[in-house]
């Protein structure tokens, strides 16, 4: 049997007319012909919402007795009996009497939505679980009815029902919402206007994050992978130097010019885990980032700039700041095009900032870590490398050797030809260090093995030295290559490994502050838990997410 769909209409406080409108939307269904019943609707009094029930049928309410006093509550059974297309449940967080088939109002919605019975109901901000202590905190008033918030997330229509402050405090004190005798206390209490639009703000928040979710899948479920600009998204990469700093303030002023938009503070771990930055610088940035308003993500990739773009696009990003180069002028050429160019030539239509800061203006000379050893994947880029140290080293030491002929001997040669081909091993591994040993045993056949300046070879000694040379060069090379490869394993398996344990630290951390926190509005993380950690780490390149969590801003109160 198909699951019935549920409609919610949310609201910031009681009088906003949530009930209003769902007998609105009952009325409407009623004149296009569909099967409405109201299951239980609480007028509380009010004459315009006792005035639009009239024309629906309503299911008697079931009798309970509790302590000596009767009480009204939905009749579940007869509800299922009546099997209508559409039914209206008011106040979704409501506790039913105890005696009743179902401890919560919300467990009898699902047994009508198991039923395919669609339904419509109601339900406060201040009744979600995750912000029921933000609300006492601001209103002052302990809600003791609150629902998970998955139940409400779950529903297949969120409506939220806004009104200016103002406006429900004049519906108030019209006598709309509460008898006479009750206008006064709940105007000076909990009808504030600063209580009021601070709950306001909360519903807009919950609603506006619950509407990006659904368009995250829209976008996944179509393959959308350009961003579309809904909301201003800040993607700041830090690299774990004292550059961060700089950078993140940087990226704080952009995202303070654009009202309501994100930033994302995204340090992006190499997948060999021997990037060789520090901890605490790492975990210093962290905590600036969140004390800014920002989030923090952990990304582990092969390829830095790769990694960013992914990031960027899978989570909407519309800009990216990062900084300028550090490196000089050596390690540019030797490891080719940067970060921050890749970047900005494959963004797309993602805007990039390139941030100057005092490393980059310093210019100190860091080598890429494909040329500084080995600490990175043997990927394309890094076996192309190889093959162009190759290309120019072995002539320049042939060039050097034809100098010093009378001084070296065949096997010298032999060793400084073979010394070249390990640190082609070394850069580019197995095949480029192939290449540069036959490349560099006809060189040392032409020029330095007798008759010269011809491929014939005299001495059979001499040939044999040749042969061995290859050989040599070859089974060097490919233990070069086991040992990247067993060294990059391992290093992407410790830094997934490092990056999981500071997750679970900062997550349960997050967790208690988010009880003590006024601003400590949860988002739902990947792994099932509601938490304030603002904390994400994936892998890329084929690996897994192992997890995500997200701040939201801080509430005014």
């Amino acid at each position: 049997m198909k699951r019935g769909r549920l409609r919610v209409y949310l609201g910031m406080a009681p009088g906003v007319g949530k009930t209003y409108a769902m007998l609105d939307e009952a009325k409407r269904r009623l004149e296009r012909g569909t099967d409405v019943v109201v299951g239980v609707v609480e007028t509380h009094g009010r004459t315009h919402t006792a005035e639009r029930l009239e024309g629906l049928e309503v299911v008697p309410r079931t009798r309970l007795t509790y302590k000596g006093t009767t009480f009204e509550e939905l009749d579940l059974d007869a509800v299922l009996a009546r099997r209508p297309a559409v039914a209206l449940v008011d106040e979704l967080a409501h506790t039913n009497i105890p005696g009743s088939r179902n401890e919560k109002r919300w467990q009898d919605v699902d047994e009508l939505l198991d039923a395919g019975i669609d339904v419509i109901t109601t339900v406060n901000i201040q009744h979600l679980e995750s912000l029921n202590d933000v609300v006492q905190q601001i209103s002052g008033v302990e809600q003791r009815e609150t629902i998970p918030d998955e139940v409400v997330r779950r529903a297949d229509q969120i409506e939220i029902v806004d009104i200016a402050p103002e406006a429900l405090r004049r519906r108030l004190a019209h006598g709309n919402v509460y008898p006479s005798d009750r206008v006064d206390a709940a105007m000076s209490n909990y009808f504030r206007v600063g209580n009021l639009s601070a709950l306001r703000e909360l519903a807009l928040l919950w609603v506006a994050e619950r509407v990006d979710e659904g368009l995250q899948r829209y976008r996944a479920a179509h393959g959308i992978d350009q961003p579309w600009e809904a909301r201003e998204r800040i993607v700041v990469a830090l690299p774990g130097g004292p550059e961060g700093e700089t950078l993140l303030r940087r990226a704080v002023r952009i995202a303070a010019r654009t009202t309501g938009s994100d930033l994302l503070a995204l340090h992006v771990v190499r997948g060999d885990g021997l990037a060789g930055v520090d901890p605490a610088e790492v975990g210093r940035q962290r905590r600036l980032a969140e004390s800014m308003g920002g989030s923090w993500h952990q990304v582990v990739g092969d390829d830095v700039a790769t990694a960013l773009l992914d990031f960027a696009r899978v989570e909407n990003a519309t800009q990216i700041v990062l900084g300028a180069s550090s490196r000089g002028r050596w390690a540019a050429f030797l490891s080719g095009e940067g970060i921050g160019a890749r970047v900005t030539r494959l963004s797309g239509k993602i805007d990039v900032h390139l941030v100057t800061h005092e490393a980059a203006r310093g210019g100190r000379l860091r080598l890429s870590a494909p040329v500084a050893g080995l600490t990175t994947a043997l990927s394309l880029r890094r076996r192309v490398q190889g093959a162009v140290v190759g290309l120019l080293a072995l002539p320049l030491l042939t060039f050097v050797l034809s100098r010093l002929r009378g001084g070296l001997n065949l096997p010298s040669d032999i060793l400084l030809y073979l010394a070249v081909v390990i640190l082609v091993a070394l850069i580019g591994g197995l095949w480029p260090a192939l290449g540069a040993a036959v490349v560099g045993s006809l060189l040392l056949n032409y020029y330095f093995t007798p008759p010269l300046y011809t491929f014939t070879i005299a001495d059979r000694n001499n040939a044999l030295a040749l042969v061995v040379f290859v050989g040599v060069a070859a089974l060097v090379s490919a233990l070069v290559e086991r040992v990247v490869r067993r060294t990059t394993e391992a290093g992407r398996v410790s830094a997934e490994a490092a990056i999981l344990a500071g997750l679970a630290v900062a997550s349960c951390a997050g967790r208690r502050r988010c009880r003590r926190s006024s601003a400590g509005l949860g988002r739902r993380s990947g792994c099932g838990r509601w938490c304030c950690s603002s904390a994400t780490t994936r892998t890329t390149s084929g690996g897994r997410c192992t997890g995500r969590a997200r701040r939201r801003p801080a509430t005014s109160r």
